[in-house]
């Protein structure tokens, strides 16, 4: 007996289930049909292949592709061991590399060695055009689309913003064999985990420089993508991949005045809390302040706790620090990062400087960021928006004045100054108040996510036997 999979609308469907894939189905009454989600499409193919039983396959439409590499490039040593351990892994799994160690390499590789129609999600529509232009110059026979910014292409590699491809994850399910997925700390949302979920892609690559979540829903990257197969750090690379660099910490301190109030805020803040069983170090913890903040005895413990935040983040001796900064470094290329838009104009209008928030238009966004590559413009200051997914090679500095919370936004910051050129020695300058809570933080952050214990899975379809 032949047994029939078909997909439907990103859902297994077999109207009778063979033995050996028996326990990755449900029975649906209301259709009267055995059902998987589209991401157990390799392991019911794999439990089939095992058992010797005939299947045919109406789910999956693939393609394979002759690609051809047109890139004359010699990977790094940790790029060649990163494609080498997830192709050891099942051709499945999460490569954390930090921002200028060159992902997107190690993803046309995989590329390259996995030729099968693919889609690549990433964040943001200036990533998505970056990754259109890198596979252009590397693969330019493959036919390339984009879905996104106002493209809907149906090609066999298509480049989506991650929103595109969970709106049409359904349409999109049994096209790819191959997911890759930028920036894949995003993956885990509760919108964007439809695109691995309903997928049937028995090849699946992260790539991320920071995988940890304030939700914790790093750990669903596994169930999604695979386990992290290779991992390396700053540390690690700097002075061979990555330019030379170091950190300094730099502390400042409230006026007698400022601390004063500083510490009656955070006393008020704090007694509303404590009656209220509130835990702030918790995602729960704040939505249950956010929900608190309604009443009048919660809304001024928030009023306290935001201007006891802009205290921290926005005090005269982080200024005359900045100050001093850009003097030490008159020609060196630099990048001020702050947590919020008041401050990133404060500081422009201060000290004349231009700025980017996400209240910046496009157009006016990339000209000052190429004015900032050709050297017209020295510094520029920002609040989140640079983060991610910009590459600015040139800049060696950068100033972070505020928004020292999380492990992700530090590396993340870090590597904007990280890409290597010839003598060039990077430095980020952390400046944070003492006897703040930003102090705080700043000191937990310091601990390092650790992957856990690599799980390697054999390859469910035979690619490259030379491999």
């Amino acid at each position: 007996m032949t047994y029939a999979l078909r997909l439907d609308r990103g859902t297994l469907v077999m109207r009778e289930v063979p033995p050996a894939a028996a326990p990755l189905f449900t029975w649906d009454a209301r259709s009267q049909s055995w059902r998987a989600p589209g991401r157990a499409y390799r392991d019911v193919m794999e439990a089939l292949r095992t058992a010797g039983t005939p299947v045919r396959d109406e789910a999956a439409d693939f393609q394979k592709l002759d690609l051809g590499y047109a890139r004359e490039v010699q990977p790094y040593s940790h790029q060649q061991e990163a494609l080498r351990a997830w192709k050891e892994a099942g051709r499945r799994g999460v490569v954390i590399l930090p921002t200028g160690a060159g992902k997107t390499l190690v993803a046309q590789l995989a590329l390259r060695d996995t030729p099968r129609s693919a889609l690549i999600c990433v964040p943001t529509l200036d990533l998505m055009h970056q990754w259109y232009s890198g596979l252009l110059a590397a693969f330019p026979d493959a036919g390339i689309g984009l879905l996104g910014g106002g493209s809907r292409d149906e090609t066999s590699i298509l480049i989506s913003t991650y929103d595109s491809a969970a709106i049409h994850a359904e349409l999109l399910a049994g096209r790819y064999a191959l997911h890759v997925y930028d920036e894949a700390h995003h993956l885990p949302s509760d919108f964007h985990r439809a695109v691995a979920e309903l997928g049937l892609a028995p090849y699946r690559l992260g790539l991320t420089a920071t995988p940890k979540r304030s939700d914790g829903r790093e750990l669903h990257l596994e169930d999604l993508i695979g386990p992290v197969v290779y991992h390396r750090t700053p540390e690690e690379l700097a002075g061979e991949t990555l330019a030379d660099y170091r950190e300094v910490i730099i502390r400042v301190r409230l006026s007698p005045a400022e601390q004063r109030h500083y510490d009656d805020l955070i006393r008020g803040r704090n007694d509303f809390l404590r009656r209220n069983n509130i835990r702030l170090g918790t995602l729960d913890g704040w939505k249950q302040f956010v929900m608190q903040s309604g009443t009048p005895q919660g809304r001024a413990a928030m009023l306290a706790h935001q201007e006891a935040r802009g205290l921290a983040y926005g005090t005269e001796g982080k200024l005359r620090v900045l100050e001093e900064l850009l003097a030490n470094h008159p020609h060196d290329r630099t990048l001020i990062f702050t947590d919020d838009n008041a401050t990133v104009y404060r500081i422009s209008r201060d000290f004349l400087i231009p700025a980017i928030t996400h209240q910046t238009p496009v157009r006016e966004r990339h000209a000052l960021l190429e004015k900032f590559r050709d050297g017209r413009y020295r510094v520029i200051v920002t609040s989140r928006v640079l983060n991610e997914g910009v590459d600015v090679p040139e800049a060696s500095v950068a100033v972070v004045l505020s928004g020292t919370a999380t492990e992700r936004e530090h590396i993340q910051r870090l590597g904007r100054i990280l890409r290597r050129a010839e003598g060039k020695q990077a430095v980020l300058y952390e400046v944070i108040t003492e006897g703040t809570s930003e102090e705080r933080v700043s000191q937990q952050r310091r601990g390092r996510w650790q992957p856990g214990a690599v799980a390697v899975t054999p390859v469910w379809e035979d690619l490259n036997a030379s491999d």
